[in-house]
Parts: structure tokens; sequence; C-alpha cells
């Protein structure tokens, strides 16, 4: 995959997408697997932001029993099906343990009831899901002494055992959107281009008929032609319509920043476990109490959220040292045997998601509740002209649907069978992944780690072989970088293949290097010298792309060194 600034204006598109988040990505594919020709850009890189930046969980809808939204239920446990079964490298099961307390609400009694009602309402969960280590199983209750041994921070005054019941992860949601743009483009045929802005739409005789853009690396304008242009910018789709066309939409979208931390550990190994936290959901009609907060095991580390909290400019997203030990102090509170510092904290991800209506000043907050896709012929009178804001990355599979189901009425086509939630996504095409990861990682070079062979097999899938295609030629691509599991060859195939043109694109989200911790200076000054090295940038190009990356972490609260070596190499 490349970035294809000229195919954009080589023809007429029968879709343009306007967002490369997982949204617009899931759009595309499912438009390019139904044989429509689409185009699609993002005016940064792919899944840069709110796609990067979550509790990295794919929700099955339980929370929703309490809403009695049914409807919403079985979209949960259809999208998460999906993604289970489409990409089972990226996607698993995820144990999570609800502490019992008490005779009520909070008893072992209600939450058996909640999870044998959800368990009969996702009764088809697994459909589809041939590998058994991918199907999510029925919740249980677990005794006192379980619930404890398993989490022995827990105070245990009060406890009366545990709710255990299945969600599922993703294991690198960046990556599991970029299977889903592989698939796109070189499954399907579709145009991608990150760092293509769109500043505006071509209109004609009462229509829009594309969109005007610009390469933000080169500032040259691209005309984008397409039958219909679907909005899919997130936080900015509202910008994007007010600003090209003076259009608000009704009622205006509420935005949320929702926010979690990542401690640079494991603070337990297991299931995750969920607290209470110190706010309520207004909207639920059957209430066990405050909202949950998570704790979670993610790779090496463990997540901590999510907060929620209005947010207007999405241009501007930050989270305050005074939020942070907010954050802490409710976490301690509520489980005080954890006595997590500011030290523990790694970074925090924050990213853009669709919400409920609230007053500004409201504490209790009230969730999104579905996701919106605008018919702007139908509500501004504008054909050719889509918006659609989603909820939570969950979702994307089934509004990509949705999106389609609408589009191509537009186009005057009938609705081509859905193909997305059975095809499988760039390299997920795997029947029993515990049987694909030994033989993946037995067949790497013998001088790999372990967790190196594993996180190639969990990144890449099948398309493992085609990192280390060139190995056999060039030994020196095994070299892994700084104390990280992150080998050279990750970032030559990232430039190569998968659209990486800046050092944040390789780091945060082409490979595993930065997403979780900051990785250390040595290894983004050796991630620079093998990026310069393909792109050919000059000295003073690698010090601003190093400048840039270093200052994205410490304004994510990364506690990088207030002195900043410098780059070495040619950088030819």
């Amino acid at each position: 995959m490349i970035r294809d600034v000229e195919g954009l204006s080589a023809r007429e598109f029968d879709i343009a997408v306007v967002g490369g988040g997982i949204f617009g990505i899931a759009i595309a594919r499912e438009a390019a697997l139904q044989g429509l020709s689409v185009a699609l850009i993002e005016r940064d890189d792919f899944a840069s932001a709110a796609s990067a930046n979550s509790l990295k969980m794919v929700h099955g809808g339980i929370r929703y029993l309490q809403h009695a939204d049914l409807p919403r239920i079985r979209e949960s446990v259809w999208d998460r099906r999906t993604l289970l079964r489409v990409a089972p490298h990226l996607v698993e099961p995820l144990p999570i343990v609800i502490p019992t307390s008490g005779w009520r609400m909070r008893g072992r009694g209600v939450l058996r009831a909640g999870m044998a009602a959800y368990d009969a309402l996702a009764w088809d969960r697994n459909r589809g899901i041939a590998d058994p280590a991918r199907r999510i199983p029925s919740g249980r209750l677990i005794s006192r002494a379980e619930c404890l041994r398993q989490f022995p921070m827990l105070p245990e005054r009060g406890v009366t055992g545990g709710a255990l019941f299945y969600d599922a992860q993703m294991y690198n949601p960046p990556r599991l959107a970029l299977a889903f743009l592989r698939s796109a483009v070189e499954d399907a045929g579709a145009v991608a281009a990150n760092y293509v802005e769109a500043t505006g739409f071509i209109q004609q005789a009462g229509r829009v008929s594309g969109v005007r853009a610009r390469d933000v690396l080169t500032g040259s304008p691209i005309d984008i032609r397409a039958r219909l242009v679907i909005n899919a910018a997130g936080g900015w789709a509202g910008k994007l319509l007010g600003d090209a066309l003076g259009m608000r939409l009704q009622p205006p979208p509420t935005f949320s920043r929702d926010t979690c931390f990542i401690v640079s550990r494991r603070l337990f190994d297991g299931p995750a476990l969920a607290i209470q936290g110190s706010t309520q959901d207004p909207d639920a009609l059957v209430s066990t109490g405050a909202r949950h907060l998570f704790l979670v095991p993610w790779r090496n580390y463990t997540l901590v959220g999510v907060w929620h909290g209005v947010h207007r400019d999405p241009d501007h997203i930050q989270v305050t040292e005074r939020e942070l030990s907010t954050y802490l102090a409710e976490v301690n509170e509520a489980c005080a045997g954890l006595d997590l510092t500011r030290e523990d904290v790694g970074l925090w991800n924050a990213g853009l998601v669709l919400f409920g209506e609230n007053r500004p000043d409201a504490v209790h907050l009230s969730y999104g509740k579905r996701s919106r896709i605008i018919d702007h012929e139908g509500t501004h009178r504008l054909p050719g002209l889509i918006t659609v804001l989603g909820v939570r990355f969950t979702t994307a599979p089934g509004v990509a649907q949705r999106a389609l189901r609408l589009a191509n009425r537009r186009l005057g086509r009938r609705t081509a069978p859905f193909a997305g939630h059975r095809t499988p996504v760039f390299g997920g095409a795997i029947e029993q992944f515990e049987a694909f990861l030994a033989e993946a990682t037995s067949g790497m070079p013998a001088d790999l780690p372990d967790a190196t062979r594993r996180q190639l097999a969990r990144n890449y899938g099948t398309a493992y072989v085609d990192v280390l295609r060139d190995v056999d030629h060039d030994h020196g691509r095994l070299e892994r970088l700084g104390n990280s599991d992150v080998i050279a060859a990750e970032v030559a195939h990232a430039v190569r293949n998968e659209a990486a043109v800046r050092l944040a694109d390789v780091v945060l989200r082409r490979t595993e290097l930065g997403s979780g911790a900051y990785p250390g200076e040595a290894a983004i000054h050796r991630a620079a010298e093998l990026m310069g090295e393909e792109l050919r940038w000059t000295p003073s190009h690698k010090r601003e792309e190093v400048d840039h990356l270093l200052a994205y972490f410490r304004s994510r609260g990364a506690h990088v060194s207030k002195t900043i070596g410098s780059t070495t190499g040619s950088g030819r």
C-alpha cells in the first residue's frame, strides 16, 4: 500500500471518504468489497486520533442492559463477533471481574441475573467463529476467595465474590485499522492517502460532486471527483461542514474527551477488574451504583479508565497534571491497595467520542447512544453528501454497512450483499490462532527472541512473512530498536508497504514501539535513522521528526529527558 496522491485525481470515483479513522476506513473497505470505486483521505495519519487512543476494549453491550436498550446490545454483539472473526490476530476475548457486595443491586443475585439475561440476548455471539480461542464464554460467578486471590488489592471488607463476564480486547488498535485499510486497498482496489486534508467540496448543478483537498506535505491542491462523498471526519466532521458549506448539524453533535492512562507495568495478570468510580449514569433505568472504571491488563501494561468530559475543540485535546492527579486519587480511593502514583503513569490516551446531550456543568454525564448517519439530501437538500458520526470503535463494521445501504440507494444501485463481516482483514485469514502462532514463530529466524516473534505474529498476522522477506539478504534487519521487541525490518516495511511518511507514523502506529510507553531516546533516534535511509531525509529533517515525536510524548505525560541528544547518521 502506497500513499497514492496521484491516484486521487486520476478518475471519478463512486465514493470519496473524508476521514481515515476506523469509521472512514471501515466504510471505504465495505464499499470497495461491494465493487464500488473508492477514494479515502485523512488529513493526519490513518487512525491517529480517537481510533488509536482508547481503552482498547471491544464492547459487547452488556452495560446497555441497564438502559433496557436491546437493539444496541444486539448491534454490539454483532460487531464484536465480526471483529473476532475477521481479525483473530488483533482481537481476542477479555475476561472481566466485577466484585460483588451486599445483597441488593451490587449483590451476587442481581449480577447473576444480569449475566444470564445478557447471555440469552447474545445467544449467537459466537456464530461463525471457528476458533474456540476466539469465542466468548458465558458469564459466571466466582467465590469471594477466588476474587481476593485474583485481586489482593481489593478491600476484604464487603467483598462477597465476583461476577466474571467476557468482552474482547484489541492487541493494537492502529494496526487493526490499518489491516482494514490494507484490505480495502490491496484486496479490493481502493485508493487512499494520508496527510491529505479536505478543504471544501466540489459542487455542480446543486449537488456535491467531489472533494477539494490539499496535500499537507507539499501544499499542492487536489480535486477528487466522486458521485458521492461521505464525511467521516469524526470530531472534525461538523467543522468541515461549517467551514466549507456554512452548514450546521441539528442537533449539534456533542463529543466526549474519553481519557485513560497507561501504567507502565502489569498490576496483575488474568482478568480485567471493574471498580466503582465516583460518577453515575443518569440514563440507567436499573442502576447498580456508580459507573465502573476498568483496570485492564494489556500487553506488558495496565490500562486504567475511562473518564469522560464534554469537549468542544477537536484541535486541542489535553489532559492536565491536575486531572491526572484527580483520576489517580479516584482509583486509589476505590482500590486502596493499588497505591498508584504519578510515576506509575507512562502515558495518557484521549480521543473524541460522540456523546449524549449534557449541560456544560454536568457531573453525571449522559453517554452517546447511537452513531449518526446524516443524509444531507434529506436534511439540507444537498444531494451527493452523507455525514457519519460513530460512537465507538467496536461499532465500525455495522455503521459501515448502514452507511453503504444509504449510499447504494443514493447511487441508484441495488444493495450488494454485505461482505466486510465475513471477509478476513489483511493478514487475518487464520482459522486457529494458537496453531498459527506456533507455526509462525517456529518458522521465524532462530536468533529472534520469543517476545519479538510473538509481536510480529500478533501485529501482522499472516503478513509477517512480508516483514521478514528481505532478512536473508540483510541480517541487520533483525536488529531490535533499543530495549523493545520491534525490529529494524518493521521500519522499512512501514515505509515501503504501509504509507508511513513521518517518524510518528512508525513509532506510534505501524509498530508497537511507542504505543504503550515512551521507548527511550536511543530507540527513537535509531528509528529515525532507519526511516531517513528509506526516505532520504536530510539531517535537519531528521532532527525535526525526532523533536516533533519527543514533544508528542511530553504532551502525553511521558517521562522524557529534558535534554535531547543530537541525531546521528547522514540522512542522505
